[in-house]
């Protein structure tokens, strides 16, 4: 879903051993060895993993292998894929209707178990979800708030790279005749900035449910007639990202603990100027294109390029991770701001978002609508995170 935040209300808040010296780049980001050390488990150390199924697991690595395979480009490129990774793909595609044994014999006799173990912190786990919401092809007096196709003059910068004039750290730029320059923030978007490059795909009735679909970086919007729009990342002007609830916390108009996504809703509503100024404060700005492409049944498109599955696809940090590596995750599932069940599950990095940073964060796909949303929200809590590395292929 490429969210510019992420982590639905947490990213709306916050939001060496022998082993790291011989780790091959499949898996080493260039800062990787810097950030955290990676301790070597067996299967049998990961508590629930007879458990799972692994047969959907499977399913999901099957969608990463197979853009894999095609060398299709990812939307946000992320580390790239090292031949070992590649050939454990070649195989699994050559057994598309793995049952969960074969699955889970597969993943035990492919992958080698990695604690990732930060230098600093510790494991971090946040949920997102794709909203529904309503909308209209055409503005009127309840629908007056767009989403704004790419814009032709917008400019990506890829990750690590600048461009002349362009301050280092900024992620878009804006072509001009002389050149380039930095593209407008948030609020100069908001005010016109862009003039008729600003085109319009689609109006919804509220600034903050905008703002959720920024943060997300996709939606499924139902129109008049019953259809339903779904709408993709298209690219961001590469200002960085503030989180508006921390803002609201700092100010003391809520507090952490307490705060769930119908909250954050409800308070911008009933506040349209303050939720307008405090949006404001968050300087990146997201476009959309219509994915016509997508069936019903599809989840939104991913940083990899290819729909997610819920419950299985899991955000992580690209400057450190490559698309396709499955992650076990042990922590907490919560049910309720006060209940949760254990979360033990074998999950596939193939999506990314600005505020997913760092060796053992990650982000758990929850799926589409309304309750997919609810318990994205309550998702902030500290996790195991385990990468299954690729065993060298002979």
């Amino acid at each position: 879903m490429i969210h510019a935040g992420r982590g639905l209300v947490a990213c709306l808040v916050a939001s060496l051993s022998i082993w790291t010296l011989s780790m091959p780049d499949a898996v080493a980001g260039p800062a990787l060895k810097d950030l955290a050390r990676l301790e070597p488990l067996a299967f049998a150390d990961l508590a629930g993993w007879d458990a799972d199924d692994h047969a959907g697991a499977f399913r999901a690595f099957l969608r990463s292998c197979r853009a894999l395979e095609a060398a299709s480009a990812g939307l946000r490129p992320a580390q790239a894929p090292q031949g070992d990774l590649l050939a454990v793909c070649r195989e699994a595609l050559k057994m598309p209707d793995a049952d969960k044994a074969e699955a889970k014999r597969f993943f035990e006799t492919s992958f080698q178990p990695q604690l990732v173990i930060p230098h600093t912190g510790g494991g971090f786990l946040t949920g997102y979800y794709e909203p529904e919401f309503q909308g209209s092809r055409t503005p009127d007096t309840t629908y007056r708030v767009p989403l704004l196709d790419r814009p032709q003059d917008l400019v990506t910068i890829p990750q690590g790279e600048t461009l002349p004039g362009i301050e280092k750290g900024l992620q878009a730029a804006r072509r001009t005749a002389d050149g380039h320059e930095p593209y407008p923030d948030r609020a100069a978007i908001e005010s016109g900035a862009l003039g008729k490059l600003a085109r319009p795909i689609v109006w919804l009735r509220e600034p903050g449910e905008a703002f959720i679909i920024h943060v997300q970086g996709s939606a499924r919007i139902r129109l008049a007639d019953g259809s339903v729009m779904r709408v993709a990342y298209a690219g961001r002007n590469g200002r960085p990202y503030t989180s508006i609830g921390r803002v609201l916390v700092q100010q003391g108009e809520m507090d952490l603990e307490s705060m769930t996504l119908e909250k954050l809703m409800g308070w911008l509503k009933d506040h349209p100027e303050q939720a307008k100024a405090l949006m404001g404060q968050n300087q990146s700005y997201i476009f959309f294109r219509e994915a016509a492409e997508l069936a019903p049944e599809d989840g939104p498109i991913g940083g990899a390029g290819h729909p997610l599955v819920p419950g299985r696809s899991l955000a992580v940090d690209r400057s450190l991770w490559a698309y396709g590596l499955p992650v076990w995750l042990d922590g907490q599932l919560p049910l309720t701001l006060d209940k949760a069940e254990p979360l033990r599950r074998l999950m596939i990095a193939q999506d990314t978002g600005s505020a997913i940073v760092g060796p053992a964060r990650g982000d758990f796909f929850f799926g589409s609508g309304e309750e997919a949303g609810r318990r994205a929200g309550l998702l902030r809590h500290p996790v195991r995170f385990v990468v299954l590395q690729p065993k060298p292929r002979s």
